[in-house]
Order: C-alpha cells, then sequence, then structure tokens
C-alpha cells in the first residue's frame, strides 16, 4: 500500500508539474512568434532600402532594431532550452523512481505469488483456518485469505498502471529530448544570422562614419523638426494650463462668493500646473486612471518595432541624437490609435506630418507622422480608438513617432506602455 501512496503522490506533482511547464513554454513560443513577426517586418523594410546605394541612418537604426530582435530570440530559445532541461531531468527522475517502484511491486507480487502457491490447496486454507485457538482468530484467519487474495490483484494492477505510466514517461522525455536538439539547431541558425547581421550593421556604420559632416547635417534639420514639435506640444500643454486655470479661477470666484455669502471660509484654490490640470474631479478621475495603467497602455500601433528609443545617444562617431518618444517601425498604412481615453487637444501639421495631441487630464500622448487624421481637435476619443493612419517617407518606410507627456515634463514610453 506504501507503493501505492508514493504514486498518488508522485502523479500529482508530475500534472502540476507539467501543466507549470506546458503555461511558461506557451509563453515562451508566443513571444518567439511575435519576435519572428517583427524580425521579418523589420527584414522587409530593409530590402526596400537594399536597392538603393544610398546608406542612411534610418537604414542603421532599421539594423540595430533588427539585431536587438534577433538577441532577443536567441535569449527566448535558450530559455526554453533551460526550461526543457529541467523537465528532462525531472522526467529522468521520475523514470528512475518508477523503475525502482516497480521493481520492487515486482519482488513483492513475486513473493505473494510464492505463498499462493504453496498454501493454493483448499486442504491446506481449510487446515489453517481450523488451526487456529478459537473461532474468532478462525474468522480472522479466513478474513486474512480473502484479504490476501483481493491485495494480490490490486498489487497485479498497481504494476501494470506504474509500467504504463513508465512508458509514458519514457515517450515524454524522448520527445522532450527532440524537442531541444530542434531548439539547438534553431538557436545555431539564429546566432549565424545575428553574425552576419552585425557584420553588415559594422560596415554600415563605417560607411556613415566617412559621412560624418552629411549626416550631422540630416541630423540637424530632424532635430530643427523635432524642436517645431517640441514648442508645438509645450504652446498646446500652455494653452491647457491657462484654460484649466482661467476655469479654476472662475469657479474659486463662484466658490468664495458663495461661502461669503453662507458666512463660511472660502476655499483654497489649487496653484500648480498639475493640480491645475486635474482641478475638476473628470480630469482627475482621467489622470489616476492614467496612472493606475502606467506599464500596461497599448502601444500607438497594434504591430511594431522601436527603432529609435527615448533619450540621448551616439548614433556614430561623434554623432548623437536626442529623443523625446519612441520612433516605431509599422506596416504600411497601418492604423494609429489612441493608447487611453481623453480629448483631442490639438491637430496640426509639422514639417510635412500630421500630429494629434491627445490630453489625459493632467498627461498629453502626441502622434506624429500621420498621412491621414480622422479626429478634430476638441472630440473625445476612446482606449485604442483610431486616429489615422501612418504615412512612410520617400524610402517607402512607415514609422510614427510617439511621446507621453505628464505636464510640461516628457516621460520615457517605456515606464507606461506594455512590455
Amino acid at each position: 500500500m506504501k507503493y501505492f501512496k508514493a504514486l498518488i503522490i508522485f502523479f500529482l506533482l508530475a500534472i502540476g508539474s507539467n501543466q507549470l511547464f506546458a503555461q511558461t513554454r506557451a509563453e515562451l513560443e508566443r513571444r518567439k512568434a511575435q519576435l519572428n513577426k517583427d524580425i521579418e517586418m523589420i527584414n522587409n523594410t530593409l530590402k526596400k532600402t537594399a536597392s538603393s546605394k544610398k546608406v542612411t541612418l534610418q537604414q542603421l537604426n532599421a539594423l540595430r532594431a533588427q539585431i536587438r530582435l534577433r538577441e532577443e530570440k536567441i535569449r527566448t530559445i535558450n530559455s526554453e532550452v533551460r526550461l526543457l532541461d529541467g523537465q528532462i531531468n525531472e522526467n529522468l527522475n521520475t523514470v528512475k523512481s518508477l523503475q525502482s517502484q516497480l521493481k520492487q511491486l515486482k519482488v513483492d507480487y513475486a513473493a505473494m505469488i510464492r505463498f499462493a502457491q504453496k498454501n493454493q490447496g483448499a486442504y491446506s486454507k481449510l487446515m489453517y483456518i481450523f488451526a487456529a485457538n478459537d473461532f474468532n482468530q478462525a474468522y480472522k484467519r479466513m478474513k486474512y485469505l480473502q484479504q490476501f487474495s483481493e491485495y494480490r490483484i490490486k498489487q497485479a494492477n498497481y504494476i501494470e498502471e506504474t509500467q504504463n505510466n513508465l512508458r509514458g514517461k519514457i515517450a515524454v522525455l524522448n520527445k522532450n529530448k527532440q524537442e531541444k536538439d530542434h531548439l539547438l539547431t534553431d538557436q545555431q541558425k539564429e546566432k549565424n544570422k545575428l553574425g552576419n547581421e552585425q557584420a553588415n550593421q559594422a560596415k554600415v556604420v563605417k560607411t556613415l562614419t566617412s559621412q560624418e559632416k552629411k549626416l550631422k547635417q540630416n541630423l540637424a534639420q530632424k532635430q530643427r523638426d523635432a524642436a517645431k514639435l517640441d514648442r508645438a506640444i509645450r504652446e498646446a500643454i500652455q494653452r491647457e494650463i491657462a484654460i484649466a486655470k482661467k476655469k479654476a479661477e472662475d469657479e474659486a470666484r463662484a466658490a468664495a462668493a458663495k461661502a461669503k455669502a453662507e458666512g463660511k471660509e472660502a476655499p483654497v484654490a489649487k496653484s500648480s500646473s498639475g493640480s491645475i490640470l486635474s482641478a475638476t474631479p473628470e480630469a482627475a478621475k482621467l489622470s489616476a486612471d492614467f496612472v493606475s495603467n502606467r506599464g500596461r497602455l497599448p502601444w500607438p500601433v497594434s504591430n511594431g518595432v522601436i527603432t529609435d528609443g527615448y533619450g540621448k545617444r551616439n548614433v556614430v562617431g561623434n554623432v548623437t541624437s536626442e529623443n523625446n518618444g519612441w520612433n516605431i517601425r509599422t506596416g504600411a498604412n497601418a492604423s494609429v490609435r489612441a493608447v487611453f481615453g481623453g480629448t483631442v487637444a490639438r491637430v496640426l501639421e509639422i514639417a510635412g506630418k500630421g500630429v494629434v495631441m491627445i490630453r489625459h487630464g493632467e498627461f498629453f500622448t502626441v502622434y506624429q507622422n500621420l498621412k491621414t487624421i480622422s479626429v478634430s481637435a476638441g472630440e473625445k476619443v476612446s482606449t485604442k480608438q483610431s486616429i489615422g493612419t501612418v504615412g512612410a517617407d520617400e524610402e517607402g518606410v512607415s514609422e510614427i513617432h510617439f511621446e507621453l507627456w505628464k505636464g510640461m515634463q516628457a516621460q520615457n514610453p517605456s515606464l507606461w506602455l506594455a512590455n
């Protein structure tokens, strides 16, 4: 019976472990599938620029994004291999334990068979019962013989069940080993591709470094366009602050007049830009809801890859670039969507690129490089609502520039958007 209890515990642990393994493996497979889609999208954009002999910063950004995605895919494969190694070791231990239990079950069963053979005659059983000292002992001996027969049948069933489970575990173990071999082959292929991409990146960096003066001129124009966008954003936020401040002052005067008429003390008015933007109950709730979704906000496009991230970075050589948001490469004519509910604060055009700015209480999101715009200033929008379609450059590459602000301060989108 103790072996049967051990088997039950074993199987329960194995079921729980297998469910966890399946869940984690499924998550890794989903991430790998998404990475494959992202890599394919970057490959397609690189193919578009491959026909041109001109080496551009966009091409370098795409290569860097491709390498980053490839490295993440290799890390994902490594995680799958480690997961399979753990499962293989666990299954090996299970197989060894089942083999040990099966061996002991067979030993016990053989002993029972030998005992049964020695006492298989009806006469021997009767003599065993009649040799009892009293009726109570005779009854117990009779029950013992009955239970012994039943236990022998159960023991045979335990042996058969253990053999079936052992065969099943061995089959799973072999499947795990085959999956690991496939993953290791895939991993080596990805490493080879990564090596080729890194070599290609080195060539592009070398070419751009030799054209440093021209690259600086191109970046200077981009920075001027970025400065125009920055000024437009700040002006729009200042306008929203002014409107909110005037509304708050009007409400404060009305509240003071009412308090004076009722002989009460007038309430203290809020003064900071953040509190002014969240002065009304609706704006305060919107701000709080926005904050509660930190790290879980959807992307402005359903499928895309970051080619230029937030902050200041070195491009090549002594050339640096600064970004107040993200540049996200996506599919042609992709729908651009609001990352959260709010009100359209401004719709404008900067350097020939459509821009939509949405207010979410004291927060603002900005969407630049829209080919078409389907919303207007003052319109309320909901989370994931389409606000237009993404535009493309002269090489047919589709990218959206996205920024997120809290009052007058630009925020890193990676802290707010879902990873």
